[in-house]
């Protein structure tokens, strides 16, 4: 039989359908794989009982088919609810917390069929491109566990790449679903913000820096799990319906337009190969019939950048003011935290104002530029990927780093005003040899058009099934 671990998730699903093979034999190939290289990548976390996964695959071999992910092992993102798993959020305060019932997405995934079977690894609340917290320590990157695997959806990326699951949920708020994609060799989409539903608790009107989104190791599968995640959910005030050939992903047919932004003008600092990599993926895409233009910054760094900086703080203090105000938690937040929260608590309604307002004049100009190109394309990220007993980048080619994430600037021009982007394999590089991705990034709405153009590259590159990582 071939090896289940290697298929794609639609490959997947239309075995079980015919019934090449059941969900208990998809099950014991998954436990076997994660038996053998998680407790090397510290992947998967909080893995449920395998005598319980089998009596689940079982169960679903003899049930009638609930969806295309019938049958699908899965785990689920350490900072959403999955009922009856622990919610640690990568934070010795949650690690005993157990959640009694699923998030909106996982709830989706469930009723399409997936098995969830554990949790995947993250920072603590999710805060930093590298993947290590003091409840379950440091997912290590497949293609050299010495380095960061990123983050912070770093445990669902290396999960991909490693063979222990088929697909993966993540979330993004500054790349965490495009940062290690790149750095794991497959695909990481972040939707057009309000695609994919929030959680109907707390403010659901004012935040829209970070959303949920799929991970896979093609873009076909990225569509079909998208399809399953996105909608309206009656209870939040935004949401948008889903394409409806993303069930039946096709690579594009059209000629696109496709602006290059490089390195914002120079104001964002790389570390050498990346951008080389880059063009010469740009290049590639124009032999498939694409125009490619070299473009200028269409907005100036440091108005994104305090936009950004203010409405993140404000957004992260929202969900963590209450742990800061409490003597007995705040010293248990890593520095980080503390550090956003603290500042936004100490914002005013008029920064916040301010801040929106520049957001606003950004995304006029994006606008504008969306006129007249279909994508515009930045690297994924400015790192090669670091030691992993490193915390963060303090510099970039000498260009020093003021803040613990403005080594990831390069995101935040998708990030701060919504916009759906896709980091696309584009092949190995720097001082290590390790992989490296590039952004396809469209207008609100343009998701459908962006997978068919991953798609395409897949098709004519497929670098997560010509490179895998070399595993036991």
């Amino acid at each position: 039989m071939t090896d289940l671990t290697t298929l794609s998730a639609l490959d997947l699903s239309d075995g079980l359908a015919r019934r090449d093979f059941s969900a208990l034999d998809l099950m014991e190939a998954t436990l076997a794989r994660i038996e053998a290289v998680n407790p090397a990548l510290n992947a998967i976390v909080s893995l449920r009982d395998a005598d319980e996964l089998r009596s689940a695959a079982r169960a679903a071999d003899n049930a009638e088919r609930a969806g295309w992910l019938h049958g699908i092992p899965i785990a689920i993102k350490d900072l959403a609810n999955a009922q009856g798993l622990p919610t640690t959020m990568g934070s010795p305060l949650f690690k005993d917390t157990i959640a009694p019932s699923d998030d909106i997405m996982v709830a989706r995934l469930k009723a399409a069929g997936a098995i969830v079977i554990g949790k995947t690894n993250s920072p603590e609340f999710g805060l930093g491109s590298h993947t290590f917290n003091p409840v379950f320590g440091t997912t290590k990157n497949p293609y050299n566990p010495d380095l960061t695997c990123g983050g912070s959806s770093g445990g669902a990326a290396v999960a991909l790449a490693a063979g222990m699951l088929a697909v993966a949920d993540g979330s993004d708020m500054m790349g965490s679903l495009r940062n290690p994609a790149a750095w794991n060799n497959v695909y990481g989409h972040r939707p057009s913000w309000g695609l994919v539903p929030t959680e109907p608790r707390a403010d659901t009107f004012m935040h829209q820096l970070a959303t949920n989104g799929p991970m896979a190791r093609s873009p076909r599968d990225l569509a079909a799990l998208l399809h399953v995640m996105a909608g309206p959910d009656p209870r939040q005030p935004h949401g948008t319906t889903p394409d409806a050939t993303l069930a039946a992903l096709r690579p594009t047919a059209d000629t696109l337009r496709i602006g290059w932004l490089g390195d914002w003008g120079g104001a964002f600092a790389f570390e050498a190969g990346i951008l080389d990599l880059c063009q010469a993926a740009l290049t590639q895409m124009q032999t498939l019939g694409h125009q490619i233009d070299d473009l200028p910054p269409p907005h100036p760094r440091e108005a994104i950048w305090s936009s950004w900086v203010t409405l993140r703080h404000w957004s992260v203090a929202s969900g963590l003011a209450e742990l800061y105000r409490n003597d007995a938690t705040r010293d248990r937040l890593k520095q980080s935290a503390q550090w956003e929260i603290s500042n936004g608590l100490a914002l005013s309604a008029e920064d916040i104002q301010s801040a929106s307002a520049a957001r606003s004049a950004y995304f006029t100009r994006m606008a504008a530029l969306f006129e007249t190109y279909d994508v515009v394309c930045l690297p994924t990220a400015q790192v090669w990927p670091f030691p992993v007993s490193t915390e963060y980048p303090t510099e970039i080619a000498g260009q020093e780093m003021d803040t613990y994430h403005r080594w990831m600037e390069v995101m935040i021009p998708v990030s701060l005003i919504g916009l759906p982007a896709i980091s696309v394999p584009v092949g190995f590089g720097g001082p290590n040899d390790m992989p490296m991705g590039m952004q396809l990034i469209g207008k609100r709405g343009s998701d459908a058009m962006l997978l068919a153009l991953a798609q395409q590259w897949h098709e004519a590159t497929h670098w997560p099934g010509a490179r895998p990582p070399l595993l036991g």
